[in-house]
């Protein structure tokens, strides 16, 4: 089974409305003013899988600033999963800096089906994504019904573009020792984050974390896969496509092109994901 974890899709009014919702956004307008940048509904995210030989994708938000368009594009989510829902799993997402609000919309999505949060944009939502007082209502609920964490993840170093942001390695790891219970995905690879598993109070931190391999193509090597399996196991990886930044078939092709074992591609591109997911519980409450 071929799962994808990390894919972006948008109801047909966001998409035929890209100017309106560019200027009332920050995220959004960052992402896809550009009417080049691509936008993809459900329908056209499941005619990619069925080209490219994908079974299953998550389906992420962005990072919205306003509660409003968070909930608006959480509802078509939800809404496509019901439509697909052997093909397509949910992640919902809220700006932790609502308060109490953030808590209800994501107790709203998890009794909806939604199995995680995702894709938290720290640095576009203005919030601190290492304030454990501020995290820990949202992290709480999401640890208490098994939901997953994806956040997105920057390199401190190396080329800029769109979207890059600053969510670089040391963050994400406060969030990792703040709350070590929660199964966190850290998108792009975190940053160059599971390279600093080689000191081994950093590996010993990443328990819970995985990595996606969203954009690859844009950002690393080859390498990058036999270097992270290495120092943090192949276990951890996640095929994520990014899609549609990105097709599917392009990662994929790479993937199976790669000097490593079959067993380690098929926990790659989608045995890590099917057994995470198989442990979110969405509405659920855990024992």
């Amino acid at each position: 089974m071929v799962i994808d974890f990390h894919t972006h899709i948008f109801s047909p009014r966001i998409k035929e409305r890209r100017d309106e919702y560019s200027g009332r956004d920050a995220c959004f307008g960052l992402l896809y003013s550009n009417a080049k940048a691509k936008l993809a509904t459900a329908e056209e995210l499941i005619a990619s899988m069925d080209e490219s030989g994908v079974d299953r994708s998550v389906v992420l938000n962005i990072g919205w600033t306003e509660m409003d368009l968070c909930r608006e594009n959480n509802d078509y989510i939800l809404e496509s999963v019901a439509r697909y829902p052997d093909r397509l799993v949910g992640f919902c997402n809220v700006n932790p800096g609502d308060g109490d609000a953030a808590v209800k919309e994501l107790e709203r999505c998890a009794l909806a089906g939604a199995k995680g949060v995702g894709e938290m944009r720290s640095d576009v939502q203005s919030f601190d994504l290492a304030d454990g007082v501020l995290m820990k209502p949202l992290v709480d609920f999401a640890v208490g019904h098994g939901m997953i964490f994806l956040t997105h993840a920057s390199e401190p170093v190396g080329h800029d573009y769109v979207g890059k942001g600053d969510i670089t390695p040391g963050i994400l790891y406060s969030l990792v020792k703040t709350f070590p219970d929660l199964n966190l995905v850290c998108a792009h690879w975190g940053g160059g984050l599971p390279f600093y598993a080689l000191m081994p109070e950093v590996a010993k931190a990443l328990e819970n974390v995985f990595f996606d391999t969203a954009a690859t193509n844009f950002l690393y090597h080859d390498q990058i896969f036999q270097h992270v399996s290495d120092i943090v196991g192949s276990g951890k990886i996640l095929f994520g496509s990014d899609y549609p930044l990105v097709s599917q078939s392009r990662i994929i092709s790479r993937i199976q092109n790669l000097d490593i074992s079959q067993g380690e591609k098929d926990k790659i591109l989608g045995e890590n994901a099917r057994s995470l997911l198989a442990g979110a519980s969405g509405g659920k409450v855990v024992s």
